[in-house]
């Protein structure tokens, strides 16, 4: 294997901006941020969220960041800070790096995702199930 998932992620956590999870709710309230949830579905569901947080699946992210993609989602051409977050903090990690790679800035994760989050008794919202058609 030429690069491990250990060597990405330390190259990614090199080139990015990392914040704490309470210097990044000291954002949670500012308009000019947008708050990145990159969490499956279902661990949405199981474990909630963080309050305003768009949800964006960590494969759709390139398509919803670009503009010529017919995925393209507008909030992303706004202009804010983007606040990326997952379980952990590595997925977040990869996808803060890829969306500043593709030009989007300013971005940045949080160091320990959403479980450091919730450890540190920051507000979460529960998940909902979504309902059936």
């Amino acid at each position: 294997m030429k690069k491990g998932y250990r060597e990405l992620l330390d190259e990614a956590n090199a080139e990015i901006e990392v914040v704490s999870p309470e210097e990044a709710a000291g954002l949670l309230e500012d308009d000019g941020t947008i708050f990145v949830d990159l969490r499956d579905p279902r661990e949405v569901e199981r474990d909630g969220k963080i309050p305003g947080a768009k949800h964006v699946t960590r494969g759709m992210l390139e398509f919803w960041i670009d503009p010529e993609s017919p995925y393209h989602k507008p909030f992303f051409a706004s202009g804010k800070t983007f606040v990326f977050f997952c379980a952990g903090g590595w997925r977040s990690a990869l996808a803060t790096k890829t969306a500043q790679d593709m030009g989007l800035t300013p971005v940045k994760h949080i160091l320990g995702g959403y479980t450091a989050w919730k450890a540190a008794g920051l507000p979460v919202e529960p998940g909902q199930k979504k309902k059936a058609d």
